[in-house]
């Protein structure tokens, strides 16, 4: 199942390279990769360009995501009943690395939070509602989209353990551990992604959703 991995790998990638916020901005005669943070995922359409921008962007990122593991799906859930959840997460990994790091935008791209809830909802729906609550409450609560977007990749990883291990979420035995190995990747992708937003958290100089943009470092 080793090629099968690549291939998944690859289809996500292709997915993922869809970058909903910049393709939305150059319609709109912007290049979002000027304004704001600079970057091309959901939270910078959003200020940049508005909800609406916002809403299309989350919407395309998580969904392009979701179509990688279909994909995926379609291509080997009869070939490999017992490994076709490791191969969607595979694909959803892909998606996550071709938001990220677009090789036509110079491998700079997004930070990959919708397209990570996109691979929840497709492979673990039971982690999404605690996973949800945890962001809207972090967001209203302090105005964080960052701050949110960490619970979130914490929580995801901690509940498919637990979960995983109490049998509330089926995963075949000969690939359990690798499937907690790439649910890592997952969470420590987003934290990565999220670091310089860690250090703002650490320091309080991060910026506050509906707040004036301060300089990004």
């Amino acid at each position: 199942m080793v090629a099968s991995r690549i291939i998944c790998l690859l289809i996500g990638y292709i997915f993922g390279l869809f970058q909903t916020g910049y393709i939305y901005g150059k319609a709109h005669n912007v290049d979002i990769r000027t304004k704001g943070s600079g970057n091309v995922g959901t939270t910078n359409t959003l200020r940049t360009l508005g909800w609406k921008a916002g809403a299309i962007t989350f919407i395309g990122d998580l969904g392009k995501a979701m179509l990688a593991i279909l994909t995926a799906w379609l291509l080997f859930h009869e070939k490999y009943p017992e490994g076709v959840l490791l191969l969607k997460m595979y694909a959803g990994l892909g998606a996550v690395l071709g938001h990220n790091y677009p090789f036509y935008l110079g491998f700079k791209g997004g930070k990959g939070i919708a397209c990570t809830a996109g691979f929840v909802l497709a492979c673990f729906l039971p982690v999404a509602p605690i996973c949800l609550v945890l962001f809207v409450a972090a967001v209203a609560i302090t105005r964080y989209v960052s701050l949110g977007s960490i619970l979130v990749a914490v929580s995801f990883f901690a509940q498919l353990v637990i979960f995983g291990q109490t049998g509330l979420i089926a995963i075949p035995d000969q690939y359990k551990a690798e499937v907690y190995v790439v649910g890592a990747v997952f969470s420590l992708l987003a934290l990565w992604r999220h670091r310089a937003n860690i250090k703002r958290l650490l320091s309080g100089t991060e910026n506050k959703l509906g707040a004036k943009k301060k300089e990004e470092a």
